[in-house]
């Protein structure tokens, strides 16, 4: 008899060595939880960022040792999470990242306090009558003797909970187990984009519609796994790929719940046009926590789309890629060309995302060995770049916070040559000159496409490409070729975590583009368990 039969569960095997690292950042953040609760204020940043760094560190130790003795491919927890190469190449993208977007929020010596919004502050607006409707241009704090600006240390363990979101949300082998792991990154994220010390009223207008819009992405992917459910008989991505070639059921269900489930994935990657909540959450939450979630939640999403399309639906491409197409080109036109009407910096460098998420498709619809290993490296070199272009964003500051505004940067690199070369070194990237990452990634990718019969679609981005690069010249051009704006913004001195976090960046940025080698043979190191 089974174990089942004779009135007993039976227990699923757990490979506790394969998923030690997302095992160390939940319980970490659970671990943040606790020091938030019971440690004084004044212990609680430093504790926080050790914990932090400490998690990510152990974190990344397991997983260096488990990929270097591990087996290629297994599942686990009742095959709940598919622990494979991809996974594993994943999961240290967004621990490194993760790292470096910690090191952005910790840091205290940019902004005064830190650049999240600390709760004396927040009671004094509240305490003020009409003046919490205000946009006061420093925290009340600052003014106060012998009340140092402090941070909202609730930031850390929102930081490793979406961390730990996304490591699973990129593992999941089945969709109930994406769903829950959708939830558990999202959720930090929305708290995140309100926390913003300055600007205060568009930060948590930011967090407002990001929330609004997530709820309703989260709706369309909740509905698609049901249709799924209900065609497939089960949510696990095997499961679904053998009904997918070989059920009677009506493919209506099929194709409707695919619909809806990519509706969902493409919001979280900022893929046009479900991009629309990008542009105001890059501008509004705080620039730390804009940079993180910008490289993280595009490896996740995306890391995502590669699982769903490749092992639940790769035997059904020729009905899905049309219509991908199709995303695809509205991504790049969208935007390419919004991109050039754009005034703030920050909005720019969203509307960049929306035109790097329609070529991070080429690769996600090349159902190949190669479109796999360049999209994976695709996402990395995005990702490194995008978080030292967030860092050095942060330092271009005036009387009111940060300085966004285009106008405002007019002459920086006589202001500051380090900061106008590093910043144009990442825009070059971006823009995907030859000798950085950006044009490593932008070659694999399109060769990958070429080779599965999509030239028509690398035509389209080779010119939206085109299009893009003038938006990130343009301030190249203001930058070096402009007179500094009298009293115009300063460059802040970083501190050691945000200059950390900027070198990183650029080192990889360029070793990427330089030698990309290792990483192009990691990331094409074996294929999807399933």
């Amino acid at each position: 008899m089974t174990p089942l039969a004779q009135g007993s569960l039976s227990v699923p095997p757990i490979d506790y060595a394969a998923i030690a690292p997302l095992l160390i950042v939940l319980g970490a953040a659970c671990v943040a939880v606790l020091v938030e609760a019971f440690l004084p204020r004044h212990q609680r940043w430093p504790a926080q960022v050790a914990l932090s760094i400490v998690a990510l560190g152990g974190a990344g130790l397991a997983l260096g040792l488990y990929a270097g003795s591990g087996p290629d491919g297994i599942t686990t927890i009742a095959d709940a999470l598919a622990v494979d190469r991809p996974t594993l190449f994943l999961w240290g993208a967004l621990l490194a990242l993760g790292l470096a977007g910690v090191l952005l929020i910790a840091d205290r010596s940019v902004e005064p306090g830190g650049a999240i919004l600390a709760s004396a502050a927040s009671r004094a607006s509240v305490g003020g009558g009409t003046s919490g409707l205000t946009e006061p241009p420093h925290d009340r704090s600052y003014g106060t003797p012998g009340l140092a600006p402090t941070m909202q240390t609730e930031v850390f363990p929102f930081t490793l909970f979406a961390l730990g979101g996304m490591m699973t949300f990129v593992a999941a082998n089945d969709l109930l187990t994406m769903f829950v792991a959708l939830e558990v990154l999202s959720l930090p994220l929305y708290l995140m984009c309100g926390l913003a010390r300055r600007r205060r009223l568009l930060s948590q207008e930011a967090a407002v519609k990001y929330f609004l819009l997530g709820a309703f992405a989260s709706a369309f992917f909740l509905y698609g796994l049901a249709l799924i459910y209900g065609y497939a008989g089960s949510v696990r991505f095997s499961e679904i790929a053998e009904a997918a070639v070989g059920s009677a059921a009506s493919d209506a269900l099929l194709l409707g719940g695919l619909a809806l489930l990519v509706v969902g994935l493409l919001f979280k990657g900022s893929v046009g046009p479900f991009h629309t909540w990008t542009p105001d959450v890059y501008q509004g939450a705080p620039t730390p926590v804009t940079a993180f979630m910008a490289a993280c939640t595009k490896i996740a999403a995306f890391g995502a789309i590669l699982r769903v399309l490749h092992v639940a639906f790769g035997d059904m491409r020729w009905e899905w890629r049309g219509v991908l197409w199709a995303v695809a080109i509205a991504s790049m036109a969208i935007g390419a060309v919004l991109g050039l009407t754009q005034t703030d910096v920050k909005r720019m460098v969203a509307y960049s995302s929306v035109a790097h998420a329609g070529f991070l498709l080429l690769g996600a619809m090349a159902v190949t060995d190669a479109g796999v290993s360049s999209t994976l490296f695709y996402l990395v070199a995005y990702g490194f770049t995008t978080i030292a272009v967030f860092g050095v964003i942060s330092l271009v500051r005036d009387a009111d916070g940060e300085a966004t505004h285009l106008s405002q940067w007019a002459g920086l690199a006589k202001r500051s040559p380090v900061v106008g070369g590093v910043m144009t070194f990442l825009l070059l990237a971006l823009a995907g000159i030859p000798l950085t990452s950006g044009f490593t990634a932008k070659f694999a990718v399109f060769a990958a496409a070429l080779g599965d019969g999509m030239a028509p679609l690398v035509v389209i981005a080779l010119v939206a490409s085109a299009v893009a690069a003038f938006f990130y010249i343009r301030v190249i051009v203001l930058m070096y070729f402009s007179e500094p704006v009298a009293d115009g913004p300063t460059v802040t001195v970083p501190g050691a975590f945000t200059t950390a976090a900027i070198t990183l960046g650029v080192i990889v940025t360029l070793l990427l583009g330089i030698a990309p080698t290792l990483a192009l043979n990691w990331a094409a190191g074996g294929g999807f368990v399933g």
